[in-house]
């Protein structure tokens, strides 16, 4: 897949996955925008320079703003934002799980992905021409308006809801368990990333 002359953010693209992404996007021709809290990991990066790097906190909207348009400042418009920013939280039982870290991990997992959907949605209707409606109900036109569905953010914070009831079930009833089902097949990186860029 050509990423030729396409702008692209990548959050939390200083390290692990964030990085790997950054570097595949990056080698398809896109210019990288990293976004992460702590830059320093890319100075043990060399053979990877992003055509921006910005110290953005992806939970706090102005932070967001302000590094999302002195992107478009510098670059003139965003193709491509992979929201890849995310926290585990610490590990603890659901009844002991503090209510400030619980806060922080729905901020920086769920609710960033809104603050910077929400901004390449505004920027794209800039952008956007008349949408001409496909006949096939099943392709997706070109150019056609972005919209918000927030029953896909419901389902993230169901599955949240419905592993912290089965973490609860597991540790208060030893006869009631929860198993997530093994990976039947394991892939690297690259492969899952090239996955997400051919979808």
């Amino acid at each position: 897949t050509s990423l030729d002359g396409q702008v692209a953010i990548v959050t939390g693209g200083a390290r692990g996955i964030g990085l790997g992404i950054a570097r595949l996007m990056a080698e398809r021709g896109s210019k990288i925008v990293v976004w992460d809290r702590d830059l320093e990991p890319l100075k043990a990066a060399p053979d990877f320079k992003p055509a921006m790097a910005q110290a953005v906190d992806v939970a706090n909207y102005s932070s967001v703003e302000s590094a999302f348009n002195a992107a478009v400042a510098q670059f003139g418009q965003i193709h491509i934002v992979v929201n890849n920013a995310g926290i585990n939280g610490p590990i603890k039982p659901t009844w002991e799980y503090p209510l400030e870290d619980w806060d922080r991990v729905v901020a920086i997992d769920m609710t960033s992905v809104f603050y910077a959907s929400r901004l390449a949605a505004k920027l794209s209707m800039k952008y956007s021409r008349p949408v001409r409606r496909n006949r096939n109900p099943r392709v997706a036109t070109p150019k056609e308006p972005v919209m918000f569905r927030p029953f896909r953010y419901m389902a993230l914070l169901a599955a949240s809801v419905l592993t912290s009831a089965a973490t609860v079930a597991d540790r208060t009833a030893p006869t009631v368990s929860a198993q997530a089902a093994p990976a039947q097949n394991q892939t690297t990186l690259e492969d899952q990333t090239e996955l997400a860029l051919t979808v």
